[in-house]
């Protein structure tokens, strides 16, 4: 009787461990691909956020993030449902042509984020005094060696490594010794002016997290992980544990830059700036860490936002693809994924050239390209030919829809005040 209890007892247990050693096994594409998004561009916005307005809208990160949840589950259904990338089925349900404009907008909009990328890691070594022309091209060699050289399972090691770093901004949000009352006002009951820059920014948050690159890179990397059906929960805890994560590092990001550059009313443009403004308010330190979350963020991307292109647009014109084959086997993935990353690199090393054009360029494609996307995704979601059992219910559908609708109209409204109207 008494070996009888003590089986009873470790049966939970047992379970219990299972249950994590499958979900770590599964983890990986959804925690990546969010933490991605907080980018040189993304800690700009989030610097920018807390410089400009304090603490009063960090609170919008909460919806930010439900949102963010709500479309990546999406990706990781249809990826351990229907085993194929998100390009791949818009291609079969749609047709080639739409495919091509789709992949057309991708790849300009994903170049200038990359032109961006390299902006980062230039902007982040200036401030520990090192010239561009050495960082830009080691960075571009290290980003391309990590993927052509690596196979799915090393490279995603590295990239969970490099999530691992954005604890540097948690570290530097204490530094800065936030007024935690003001932010838990904020999240509790927020108070803003509604205003133009207030609206805008709070589009640029939104613009930010959420990038259409995502959905086929998740979606994508959950294919090239062989991720099964029998794993849905697990890959989904994955897309949850992201968002959550994103969240949290982005919010710090936020609280930091209130608590000292607010303060001081220094106002910022780039995240180079924030940290170089940190030394004198926060301490070397602070300004350190700031410093190099921008590289790992800057790298990290670098890294991402080319191998998510290759991803697509070899998916959508039925290429071979993944990181798991060798050159030979998919040139055209490794052909694009190099040219991305050296004529990135190449356009930063160009003296003057105008950065936030680029960047400007690349968010009004954003903004046109995340609702078509996010609409394609609803519809195919919703083919009970393709979801089966796994196609989205009732309540989870008006949930969707009216997140799209929101995104829509942000998108309309963000591009009118690009173009002034």
């Amino acid at each position: 009787m008494q070996n009888d209890t003590q089986i009873i007892k470790k049966r939970p247990s047992r379970l219990h461990w299972r249950g994590v050693l499958l979900f770590l096994a599964v983890a990986g594409p959804g925690i990546i691909t969010s933490n991605v998004d907080n980018d040189a561009g993304g800690i700009a916005t989030y610097s920018m956020a807390g410089a400009h307005f304090g603490y009063n809208l960090i609170w919008s990160l909460l919806p930010i993030m439900v949102v963010l949840i709500i479309i990546q589950e999406m990706s990781a259904r249809m990826g351990v449902v229907t085993g194929k990338g998100l390009s791949d089925l818009i291609r079969e349900r749609f047709g080639v042509k739409i495919t091509f404009y789709l992949l057309l907008a991708l790849v300009l909009t994903n170049f200038g984020n990359v032109i961006a990328e390299f902006a980062g890691v230039a902007s982040s070594l200036e401030i520990f005094h090192i010239p561009k022309y050495i960082s830009v091209p080691l960075a571009a060699i290290l980003v391309w060696l990590l993927v052509v050289k690596g196979n799915y399972r090393s490279v995603e090691k590295i990239f969970l490594y490099a999530c691992v770093f954005y604890v540097t901004y948690i570290v530097a949000g204490i530094l800065s010794k936030p007024d935690w009352g003001a932010v838990g006002e904020s999240l509790v009951a927020p108070s803003f002016k509604i205003s133009s820059e207030s609206l805008g920014m709070i589009i640029g948050l939104v613009g930010t997290t959420i990038a259409p690159w995502m959905q086929f890179y998740l979606q994508a990397a959950i294919v090239e992980k062989n991720i099964a059906l029998k794993d849905y929960k697990h890959s989904r805890l994955d897309v949850i544990v992201g968002s959550f994560v994103v969240t949290i590092v982005a919010g710090f990001i936020v609280l930091t830059c209130a608590a000292t550059l607010f303060k001081a009313g220094i106002r910022v443009e780039t995240a180079a700036d924030a940290a170089l403004a940190l030394k004198p308010l926060a301490g070397k330190y602070c300004s350190a860490l700031f410093a190099f979350g921008l590289l790992n963020a800057s790298l990290f991307a670098a890294s991402i936002l080319p191998l998510s292109t290759a991803f697509v647009v070899c998916e959508g014109m039925g290429w071979e693809n993944g990181v798991n084959k060798k050159f030979s086997e998919a040139p055209q993935f490794y052909g694009l994924y190099s040219m991305l990353i050296f004529l990135g690199a190449g356009v930063i090393l160009i003296p003057g050239v105008p950065l936030f054009p680029v960047m400007y360029i690349s968010q009004v494609i954003n903004g046109l390209v995340l609702p078509v996307i996010l609409i394609f995704m609803l519809l195919l979601i919703n083919n009970k030919k393709l979801m089966g059992e796994y196609a989205s219910k009732r309540g989870y559908n008006i949930i969707s829809w009216a997140t799209v609708v929101l995104l829509v109209a942000l998108s309309v409204v963000y591009l009118g005040s690009l173009l002034g109207l």
